[in-house]
């Protein structure tokens, strides 16, 4: 290829400038990339082999005397055959169920789950009428999770979308690396609630437990009861309309909204001082810590 000047290539359309680099014959290795999604389509914005359900054609699946790995299987077989509402009847606490659905489903629960319920999800309706262990909804892409009684620890842990709704109270760490969506708490939530939050809402209408929203980057976080205390680079901000009516419209929507209204939530947001932590003289970043 012919050496070319910096005023040559300004001189040239985008076009003449990609040719002019070698761009159109460059060899790229590694893996190739892979179109999920048709940009043009108009409807059905699903994964190209996602399963057609009707939510009408219900059935049920008896957990008792299955593993969790037989117990999903047989999730995914009902859907291809366009089953859109199933229920796991006696769950029993068991481990990893129905995770890594990515298509649309209403999904029951009738019990408690135990470690890593419903994570990875991308489109399901899921409602749960018991309690959940660990990382409930973690990484959930879209769709909506209702847990009519308390969660654990690491409850929505790198929600990416959706809605991840507990009546309860949740534990430590909520939301920890949220990354977008939304998480609802009815009642309390414990310590290191918020940590390294980078978007995303979360709402706790009860009390929160120390360090909330220690060292988040974005996002926001409204709570209705008492902060024990607020981690680094957390501070409070006035609510904007928009703050309430966004919070009085959530809440409604899944019937948790306080007798008092919303006027008393106090909301928390990055002080966005850590940002730029690297470049901040010792001094700086004693104050800070």
């Amino acid at each position: 290829m012919a050496s070319v000047t910096d005023a040559e290539l300004k001189a040239m359309t985008q076009e003449e400038r990609v040719t002019a680099l070698g761009m159109r014959t460059e060899q790229l290795t590694g893996k190739s990339l892979h179109v999920e999604f048709d940009p043009d389509a108009e409807e059905r914005f699903e994964y190209p082999w996602a399963p057609e359900v009707d939510f009408n054609k219900r059935t049920e699946i008896d957990c008792d005397g299955k593993t969790t790995t037989e117990v999903n299987s047989n999730i995914r077989s009902l859907m291809e055959e366009g089953y859109g509402t199933i229920v796991l009847q006696n769950p029993r606490g068991m481990h990893s169920l129905g995770v890594g659905i990515l298509s649309k489903l209403n999904l029951i629960i009738e019990g408690s789950t135990g470690y890593f319920a419903v994570g990875l999800l991308d489109g399901p309706n899921v409602r749960i009428n018991g309690r959940v262990g660990w990382s409930c909804g973690e990484n959930m892409m879209s769709g909506t999770i209702m847990i009519e009684k308390n969660a654990g620890s690491t409850f929505g842990a790198a929600l990416r979308g959706g809605d991840l709704v507990c009546r309860g109270s949740v534990g430590s760490r909520t939301g920890i690396d949220q990354k977008g969506g939304t998480i609802v708490v009815g009642g309390d939530t414990g310590a290191l609630s918020g940590f390294m939050m980078q978007r995303g809402r979360m709402v706790v209408c009860g009390n929160a437990g120390k360090n909330l929203g220690d060292s988040m980057y974005d996002g926001t976080i409204f709570v209705g009861g008492e902060i024990q205390s607020l981690g680094v680079d957390a501070v409070e901000e006035e609510k904007t309309e928009l703050d309430v009516a966004w919070l009085t419209r959530k809440l409604t929507q899944y019937g948790m909204m306080p007798e008092k209204g919303v006027d008393h939530f106090k909301k928390i947001v990055a002080g966005k001082m850590l940002w730029n932590y690297d470049n901040l003289e010792p001094s700086e970043k004693k104050l800070i810590l």
